[in-house]
């Protein structure tokens, strides 16, 4: 019974999100666990302060109020797990789709061909207004210009959003299920539901379902590179051996690889709580700065802007002065103000920056947002970490010297 109300709750929570509350609820959940607190990047950027890898095990346990045969009861998961929340990171909140949309149909240079639309729109609807009528140039041009908006933004959005999709697909490398003693009991259960206090069993091949502190292990290594930069697996053993839990070898972290041996541990910390977690808190925190592209757009349209209202304005008074009629000085005005918009830019810049996407992604480069290829085309000097980034995190042999040959 004390597990089907376990996985009413997770069923709950998932259909929540399934129905589209996953920021709203992933939120809630995250302040559940920091009792209304979030922590400042100034928090995240602090040195990790933790002691579960330097007291005794059983002083650690005794703490965590579980044991290290039995594990804990259902009863008590569930009341932790009603407490600390899901084992997962807290994703950070999601712009809409229909925002996203929205932006890539009225920002950054596309205003400026909404504006010159809707000013041939207004020209020909004067020029009917007058009862005049007239050539429909300025109907076929607005219809022209919107076209040209309207493809290029669907273009331009379903770039972003294959990028975006590909991004998702990356948490399915989060571990899905594990082995965790209940009762006295070895089950296997979703990630999802592990607490603190919980004992997992992990083995070769498997990722680590939270930050564990080792009780026994055979052979264990761990594949810290996504945390420390380091290339060699690291063994893991119940002793501790440094002041830093990073460098601990009784600690194991959140969604590291298991590439050797087999272990036992006490889940310490869980979800947002996990040294991953504080990274990925880290970085969900970092403001978006506007692109290279994006500003010299930006200048580029409050220059042509200023540049066509001023002779559309000089160009209105000259008329009025010289005898036209105050309606054709009008016409004048909205004719030279739409031909200074140059409608085939953006369909030029955009059609470029996807090229260049399409051959980034098939040497492996992904490119979330289409503007971040020209910054990265500009980019003198990269500062990264050599070990598995700039290089494939393999040694062979290129060349072989034997009695005087290569």
């Amino acid at each position: 019974m004390d597990e089907k109300k376990l996985d009413d709750l997770q069923g709950h929570e998932d259909n929540t999100r399934n129905g589209g509350h996953d920021t709203h609820d992933e939120h809630k959940e995250h302040h559940r666990r920091k009792k209304g607190q979030k922590p400042t990047i100034d928090d995240l950027k602090k040195e990790i302060h933790m002691d579960e890898h330097l007291i005794p095990l059983e002083e650690l346990l005794t703490r965590l109020g579980t044991d290290p045969t039995s594990g804990l009861s259902s009863e008590e998961a569930i009341r932790r797990y009603q407490k600390d929340g899901r084992n997962a990171i807290t994703p950070p909140p999601q712009t809409p789709e229909v925002i996203k949309f929205a932006k890539n149909m009225l920002g950054g240079f596309s205003i400026l061909l909404w504006m010159g639309a809707i000013l041939c729109f207004v020209a020909y609807g004067v020029q009917e207004a007058s009862s005049r009528g007239g050539p429909l140039d300025n109907l076929f041009l607005g219809i022209v210009l919107v076209l040209v908006v309207v493809i290029t933004g669907c273009f331009t959005y379903s770039q972003e959003s294959k990028s975006a999709r590909i991004m998702k697909s990356f948490l399915k490398l989060v571990p899905q299920r594990t082995y965790v003693m209940r009762n006295g009991k070895s089950k296997e259960t979703r990630v999802e539901r592990l607490v603190v206090g919980d004992i997992v069993d992990v083995k070769f091949g498997d990722r680590l379902p939270a930050d564990i502190r080792v009780i026994k292990c055979s052979g264990f290594k761990v594949d810290n590179s996504s945390i420390t930069g380091e290339s060699e697996p690291q063994s893991r053993s119940p002793d501790s051996c440094h002041e830093n839990p990073l460098e601990s070898k009784n600690l194991a972290f959140y969604s590291t690889n298991a590439v050797e041996g087999t272990c036992i541990g006490v889940v310490i910390k869980t979800g947002d709580q996990t040294v991953m977690g504080r990274i990925a808190q880290l970085t969900g925190s970092i403001q978006e700065e506007k692109t290279t592209l994006a500003i010299e757009i930006d200048h580029f349209i409050m220059l042509i802007s200023i540049f066509a209202v001023f002779i559309g304005i000089v160009f209105f008074v000259v008329a009025f002065l010289l005898g036209y009629k105050w309606l054709d000085a009008f016409i004048f005005l909205i004719g030279i103000i739409v031909a200074n918009v140059p409608e085939g830019l953006l369909p030029t810049v955009t059609v470029c920056l996807t090229l260049t996407a399409q051959r980034m992604k098939a040497k492996n480069c992904l490119v979330r947002k289409l503007e971040a290829v020209e910054t990265l085309g500009s980019t003198s000097v990269i500062c990264s970490d050599k070990t598995g980034t700039l290089t494939e995190n393999r040694m062979t042999v290129a060349h072989l010297w034997y009695e005087g040959t290569v």
